[in-house]
């Protein structure tokens, strides 16, 4: 398959007369750790010409700084492709107007639930929103099984998760608004706060402060929880509400968007098309931060479990963007600091 793209970008190159001076290129703000991008980025530029400029940014915040800097940019853009490690900004900046079209063929292979109907942006490499737990302090025959567990006042003061209003977190709220319905999902979160859950830096927090032992269990992210577990901490993912009438874990893919008027878009739906590609999901999964493959092409199987063999949450990622200002207006009046 590779081969095959190669060929069409050199014959792109060759009829369109793309190539400047220092060569082409295309710009991505990138919100995947550079560890885990950079190496792909590299290879693509091997393989086609294209050197690839990459903005990252601070690891707290860089999703929303990111976006921000697209919006900033709005007049001139800079950026030609976000590869967001999330997907509520994505849409947010669809719906503002930002997002421009593309319909790779190979997103066709991709779930539905998974990519843009109007093309406009495209999820690949998911992480699944879990419970991790910490196996020593807690027996087997009393862990967690669901979200509402939280709420239970057995474990008052015993757990933790990230500031509902960034990232991985706060798409985990929206998603409960859009599922649960605003009366359900605002119950939830003042119990919540009221069984004193412990509000962390970020999920990678969260993971570590289970695995020290500060906290019982909490909600964090696979790709977190899967380090720890790397490193032999006494941890235990548990992918939660997967009974019958439960409402299944939620996956929260990556997102590949093109910025209208950008100043590379060939490039960029070069690039897009590269990072769809099973290989890189592959790459993906297999690397350390052990990303979800959605594309059923993609033969390896992750250390995490996917869509395929749990149940996975069938969330309206849409809805969720829309809910995602009354789930904000609720939650910084309970979370904001």
């Amino acid at each position: 398959m590779l081969s095959r793209f190669i060929l069409l970008v050199l014959t792109f190159f060759f009829l369109t007369g793309c190539w400047s001076s220092r060569g082409p290129e295309v710009v991505v703000y990138s919100a995947l750790d550079e560890e885990f991008s950079k190496p792909i980025f590299d290879d693509f530029q091997k393989q086609t010409g294209i050197a690839v400029q990459a903005k990252f940014d601070a690891e707290s915040t860089k999703t929303v700084g990111l976006a921000n800097a697209i919006v900033e940019e709005r007049a001139r853009p800079r950026c030609d492709l976000f590869w967001n490690n999330e997907i509520l900004l994505t849409l947010r900046l669809a719906k503002q107007g930002f997002l421009d079209v593309h319909h790779p063929k190979i997103a066709e292979r991709y779930p539905a639930i998974y990519r843009s109907k109007e093309g406009l942006w495209h999820g690949m490499a998911a992480r699944a929103r879990i419970l991790l737990v910490n196996a020593k302090r807690v027996p087997k025959d009393r862990r967690p099984t669901s979200m509402l567990d939280l709420t239970d006042a057995k474990w008052r003061g015993r757990i933790g998760m990230a500031k509902p209003l960034f990232g991985t977190t706060a798409t985990h709220a929206a998603c409960l608004f859009a599922v649960w319905g605003d009366e359900k999902a605002e119950a939830f979160f003042e119990k919540l706060k009221a069984n004193e859950v412990k509000i962390l830096s970020g999920n990678k927090q969260v993971a570590q402060a289970v695995s020290q032992g500060e906290i019982d269990f909490g909600v964090t992210d696979t790709d977190d929880a899967w380090e720890e577990i790397q490193a032999a901490r006494p941890v235990e993912i548990i992918y939660p509400d997967q009974g019958e009438n439960e409402i299944g874990t939620l996956y929260i893919p990556n997102t590949l968007a093109l910025i209208k008027g950008s100043p590379h878009p060939a490039e960029a739906r070069m690039l897009i098309d590269y990072l769809l590609s099973p290989e890189v999901e592959a790459r993906l999964a297999q690397g350390p931060s052990a990303q979800v493959p959605l594309n059923p092409d993609v033969v390896v199987e992750p250390p995490i479990k996917t869509p395929r063999t749990v149940r996975a949450m069938p969330v309206d990622f849409d809805k969720a963007a829309e809910k995602w200002q009354t789930a904000k207006e609720f939650l910084q009046g309970r979370f904001a600091r």
